[in-house]
């Protein structure tokens, strides 16, 4: 049970740890709208984290193969996701409130929940690399109890981290004063997750 709990989180935190566009999302839900929204869009994360690593334990080996044959149609789902994401940060930085003492119009921690929900399931990437791990872990998945305990620490960990990056937007948030700051974020926000959309189009 210690190994699988052990496997679990390191593969947990191997999958989140790697800057991409969801780490780059979810600070930016922190520093416009808060740690709460934030940490819901994170465990939007974790709960796709989870998941797949409960197929993979599941389908073993034979899933690979198959995620690997749509990898293509899935990378351009994944990319048009993004852009979308990209377009929604500028709309709501640019957004001028009624009241410019007033946020703008901030997503329900559900809304960032099922958004980052998205963004991570799109990414086929993610099932192949906890099938792979599967397959050359030492740990007997066979036994219903090892399989629980790995699929439970990988989202654990998953979620530790995707927390950790909503506070770290959150902190910046706090720093952050004035309209000029808010679409200042925002542009950036959007311009490193259309880079993201592109490297993943092309398959980087």
């Amino acid at each position: 049970m210690i190994d699988a709990v052990t496997a679990g989180l390191i593969a947990g935190y191997g999958i989140a740890i790697p800057v991409g566009a969801v780490a780059a999302y979810l600070i930016m839900l922190g520093a416009t709208h808060g740690f709460s929204t934030a940490a819901a869009g994170g465990l939007g994360a974790a709960s796709v984290d989870a998941l797949y690593a409960a197929v993979a334990v599941a389908a073993g080996a034979l899933l690979a193969p198959l995620i690997t044959g749509v990898r293509g149609p899935l990378r351009w789902l994944a990319a048009v996701v993004l852009v979308a994401v990209a377009v929604h940060l500028l709309v709501a930085g640019f957004r001028r409130p009624a009241d410019e003492e007033s946020p703008p119009d901030a997503p329900t921690a559900r809304r960032a929940y099922l958004a980052v929900f998205m963004i991570t399931s799109v990414n086929p990437s993610t099932v192949v690399y906890f099938t792979a791990l599967v397959a050359g872990s030492t740990v007997s998945f066979a036994q219903p109890g090892e399989a629980v305990a790995f699929v439970v620490a990988a989202g654990l960990a998953s979620a530790t981290w995707q927390v950790l990056l909503a506070a770290v937007g959150a902190g910046l948030g706090r720093v952050r004063t004035g309209p000029g700051a808010r679409r200042w974020t925002a542009a950036v926000g959007a311009t490193v997750v259309v880079a993201l959309a592109v490297r993943t189009a092309v398959g980087g």
